[in-house]
């Protein structure tokens, strides 16, 4: 599966610790990320799927990755002719990968499907994380 990578690479080292996000191209699941005292509030549109038909999962350790299989539309006999087809001929698939902030419980995340909006809540962990500092070998050569 093609993924389209919104953002720089480093981006989140340099300039203001935003996250990166990844969607497959020309999905139409469009996000808003809202931030609370206590929580990551995520809403993205999910027209026609059920929540039977949306997958929501961590990988590689804080990426929020989520996904919607459609079922395409039947055929609807040889004698139909299409007149206009600007809803495309059934729910296509989509994806979205989003890099969480460290500051949260994974293990608490929680989602909902209504009227077509997915909302995922993932609550912030306020206890502080000891970071741990690791020396890194320099040689002469490589």
């Amino acid at each position: 599966m093609a993924e389209t990578i919104l953002g720089y690479p480093f981006k989140r080292f340099f300039l203001d610790n935003s996250p990166i996000f990844r969607g497959y191209s020309g999905s139409t699941a469009l996000l808003d990320w809202i931030e609370s005292p206590t929580s990551h509030i995520l809403k993205i549109n999910v027209p026609g799927f059920n929540k039977d038909e949306i997958k929501v999962q961590i990988e590689e350790g804080n990426i929020l990755h989520v996904r919607g299989e459609g079922v395409k539309e039947e055929n609807l006999g040889k004698d139909i002719v299409w007149h206009v087809a600007e809803r495309g001929t059934g729910k296509g698939d989509f994806s979205r990968m989003i890099e969480l902030p460290e500051n949260v419980k994974l293990d608490q995340i929680k989602g909902h499907v209504e009227n077509g909006v997915l909302t995922v809540i993932v609550p912030k962990d306020a206890s502080p994380k000891s970071h741990k500092v690791r020396n890194i070998n320099i040689t002469s050569k490589l």
